[in-house]
């Protein structure tokens, strides 16, 4: 329960939360609500999505210790702080990684690369992973993982802090450069990111890559859409592609996509388990290719990206495809993992 600092009078003693109970077990379940502890503050959440990273932690595919509160794509309003900074009552998008902050990793900036990962002890926190997060009606949040949100972002478009700045940072790693070809690998929700972000950035030309009614959503985000099926015509064309797809044969093809002496940036694969084979070596090192991976958002990425959609350069309203409140967990779970109506985001309002 809450103690320390200040609270909104309304806070009360226990909550409402989705807990994984153990691998492939979950409940909505009746919890206290988290204590305030220096350097963190209590969010009241207002806004939280479902992501295929849930799906991997509950099947066990995370080092995630059980009973857990899942949830890392959501913001609210904060409900309880002991810090100046972050009063009661502001409004707030989370990112996901908080470095130990004196590793060798985090003092480059790379707070997701943290080596102390894992160990609360040290600072370091991977919300909705190590610890709680967001599909509930409360959660404690570090302070080093907020961003305050402006008043023309919504509580739903500010559950998009962490999407927009990892799609962001991946485009970075490529080193976009105006009038660049990019091609995006997956029609998923971070994929659709992307390609919003690229032409916001001054690439030259967007094709998009994808299946189904997802890659009939992102038809109106790029300059060209294409089935799966049909990408080979693509093989050599573009300066960039970036992979969100998270499959072995989305690597394969995004490596082929690019041409001699381009980038490739593959930040799908996030879990264990998907083993790349199958290409030719010689066409990463006769290409001259760079190939990249991409691991989250650092250095301040969530932050450029809200001011991108503040700015109204990217829009996420159309990517949020389904509705449900907190109690409807299971039906929006559902949802969300059999892709009912070309599902890509589905917004939980706890």
């Amino acid at each position: 329960m809450l103690r320390r600092g200040s609270a909104a009078p309304d806070v009360p003693l226990t909550m409402r939360a989705v807990v994984f109970h153990k691998p492939n077990e979950f409940g909505i379940d009746t919890v206290d609500v988290p204590r305030l502890v220096p350097g963190q503050v209590v969010v009241r959440v207002r806004a939280s999505m479902i992501c295929a990273s849930d799906q991997k932690i509950l099947a066990g595919k995370f080092s995630t210790l059980y009973p857990h509160i899942p949830g890392h794509e959501f913001s609210g309003e904060i409900a309880a702080s002991e810090s100046e900074a972050w009063p009661v009552g502001r409004r707030v998008g989370v990112e996901v990684h908080v470095g130990c902050g004196v590793c060798v990793r985090c003092r480059e900036g790379m707070y997701t690369l943290c080596l102390n990962y894992g160990k609360r002890e040290t600072g370091h926190a991977h919300v909705g992973f190590t610890i709680p997060g967001g599909l509930a009606q409360f959660a404690a949040v570090p302070t080093a993982a907020l961003h305050a949100l402006p008043d023309r972002i919504s509580f739903e478009e500010g559950a998009w802090t962490d999407n927009l700045g990892i799609a962001l940072w991946a485009l970075e790693r490529g080193r976009l450069a105006a009038g660049d070809h990019v091609i995006v690998v997956g029609s998923g929700a971070i994929g659709l990111c992307a390609t919003q972000l690229a032409r916001a950035l001054g690439a030259g030309r967007v094709t998009l890559v994808g299946r189904g009614a997802r890659l009939g959503r992102g038809r109106e985000l790029a300059d060209e859409a294409v089935a799966e099926a049909d990408s080979a015509r693509l093989e050599g064309t573009a300066d960039l592609v970036v992979e969100f797809a998270g499959t072995a044969e989305a690597a394969r093809e995004a490596i082929g996509m690019a041409r001699r002496g381009g980038r490739v940036v593959l930040g799908g694969a996030t879990g264990a388990g998907v083993e790349l084979s199958g290409v030719d070596l010689s066409t990463i090192v006769r290409g001259n290719l760079d190939v990249l991976g991409s691991l989250a958002n650092p250095r301040g990425a969530s932050a450029r990206a809200l001011a991108l959609l503040a700015d109204g350069r990217v829009s996420v309203g159309a990517l949020i495809t389904h509705h449900y409140p907190l109690e409807a967990f299971r039906d929006a779970w559902k949802t969300f993992a059999e892709r009912r109506e070309g599902a890509i985001r589905v917004m939980l309002a706890p």
